[in-house]
């Protein structure tokens, strides 16, 4: 077979990526085309998304491609998931897009999941949080009923940057499932959660499977970026389902983390496991490839640390993450440790101020360098990540022996030994581009050329290299997941 070639348009909280995948002989290589940063924009006293700029760099990255002059298989989108874009048949953005961290859903979500938790996680599986679409969607109709009652439906992010690319204005699942609209059983949206809500259905956008073809480039794209009438393929557009469908495991006994802004821990199951227990850990049962279910927490990641460092260069001190980790293996251990879900962490004006805060509040040393700071939050990410472990055996009723890492946060050797000693088992660690791996590969399933998600991950089994971490030091994470369950109890 001769080498197929593929776009990944990888749209992160923090950055951009337009990818080309090459497939051949059953070994898959990617190479970074064009990167760009993202990141939200302080507008008025709200938190938004400047989409239109991310997508004058995803043209930019097609011109590059197109440059190359060789034969494109197909081009697809993933993106992080719970927000959206307004629109109608007149226009394609009606407002511009607020991010998830904005905080105007606390009060909706206070007022329905308040009142109507039962119902809502019996129809949709889904955690309860503050960011699911569902609350922004009610802020939205409080706060701009004029604009809402222009809007003829939404379509979260991934799904609207291929409508750019296609002109098909559709939803496809695995987004659809994060939004805590969508029930997983039926596979349609819930009626009586949107009901619930004093929502209007109609907005609420054709739903299509995982990989499903949307049809060609528009005209207008392929002139702007000199591609040809090439096959445009929604995949598991959220990117932690694309993530989850590139995890090269075999087999039971595993469980994952998309590690990143977010940290997104689960399993992989054939349906929904929607049950009281789930409900009490604050799981949630979205979609992945196949129509799975990614049974699945989301949870803080290295949000903190990103912030600690953005914080730092507006200061003038600019660090790499290299930097930070081999600072945050010199610091002294265990020293103090903080709650990543703490409601003080999600949004602060100032993360090192947040986390001094929080150790001043609960009676530990405060951290005063940014190796302390460093140390603390990834110590304390491998704490929280050893209570994830534990509650999906429980919840579940599997045996867990390995732990799969993926994404950015994968590149951290020293989180990943922490994270394989603090859940006493074995850490498999990469690939760290597993997003734009599971986008490209499910292209490749899509269209023909591979048979089966089996054979997606062989193919991701010999094409990239992951790291195995052993527990080492396990015993000595007693006494710091007793002090963690403290303050997880206690804030």
């Amino acid at each position: 077979m001769s080498a197929r070639h593929y776009v990944a348009v990888d749209l992160g909280a923090e950055s951009g990526r337009v990818m080309l995948g090459t497939l051949a002989k059953g070994k898959l290589t990617l190479e970074e085309v064009h990167r760009f940063p993202n990141g939200p924009l302080r507008f008025q006293g709200t938190l938004r998304w400047d989409v239109m700029r991310l997508w004058e760099d995803v043209k930019a990255g097609l011109r590059k491609v197109a440059a190359r002059a060789i034969p494109i298989a197909g081009i697809s989108v993933d993106s992080w998931g719970v927000d959206y874009v307004l629109m109608n048949d007149a226009e394609p953005m009606l407002r511009m897009p607020f991010c998830y961290r904005d905080s105007r859903t606390e009060k909706p979500f206070a007022e329905i999941a308040g009142s109507h938790s039962d119902t809502i996680y019996v129809e949709t599986g889904s955690q309860f949080l503050p960011i699911n679409t569902l609350y922004h969607l009610v802020a939205e109709k409080r706060d701009a009923p004029e604009i809402f009652g222009l809007t003829k439906r939404f379509l979260m992010i991934g799904d609207w940057f291929h409508f750019l690319l296609s002109g098909h204005a559709v939803q496809e699942e695995s987004n659809a499932s994060s939004t805590q609209a969508w029930n997983p059983m039926t596979r349609r949206w819930s009626e009586r959660v949107i009901m619930l809500a004093g929502l209007p259905d109609t907005i609420f956008p054709e739903v299509v499977p995982s990989c499903t073809r949307l049809g060609t480039l528009t005209q207008a794209t392929q002139l702007e970026t000199g591609l040809g009438p090439i096959e445009v393929v929604a995949g598991c557009v959220h990117d932690t389902a694309a993530a989850v469908a590139a995890i090269p495991a075999e087999g039971d006994g595993w469980a994952y983390i998309s590690s990143g802004t977010w940290s997104l821990a689960g399993l992989e199951l054939q349906k929904p496991l929607i049950s009281e227990a789930g409900r009490a850990a604050n799981f949630t049962n979205e979609t992945g490839v196949g129509a799975t279910s990614r049974f699945l927490r989301n949870a803080s990641g290295l949000w903190i640390l990103q912030e600690c460092r953005r914080m730092w260069a507006n200061e003038g001190r600019e660090f790499d993450y290299s930097e930070l980790t081999a600072l945050a293996a010199a610091a002294e251990p265990f020293r103090s440790l903080v709650n990543p879900t703490d409601p003080g962490f999600l949004r602060p004006d100032n993360m090192p101020a947040a986390m001094r805060e929080f150790c001043r509040a609960t009676g530990q040393p405060q951290p005063e360098t940014p190796g302390q700071f460093t140390r603390y939050a990834l110590e304390s990410l491998a704490c929280m990540y050893a209570g994830l472990m534990s509650q999906m055996e429980s919840v579940t009723g599997r045996s867990l022996h390995t732990l799969h890492i993926v994404g950015g946060g994968s590149r951290n050797a020293l989180l990943n030994q922490m994270t394989a000693d603090a859940i006493n088992r074995t850490v498999v660690a990469g690939p760290v581009e597993a997003t734009a791996i599971g986008n490209v590969l499910q292209q490749a399933l899509t269209l023909g050329h591979i048979t089966s998600h089996a054979e997606l991950r062989r193919i991701v089994k010999a094409s990239f290299p992951v790291e195995t971490c052993t527990p080492r030091t396990a015993a000595r994470w007693s006494g710091a997941h007793e002090r963690f369950a403290k303050l997880t109890q206690d804030r």
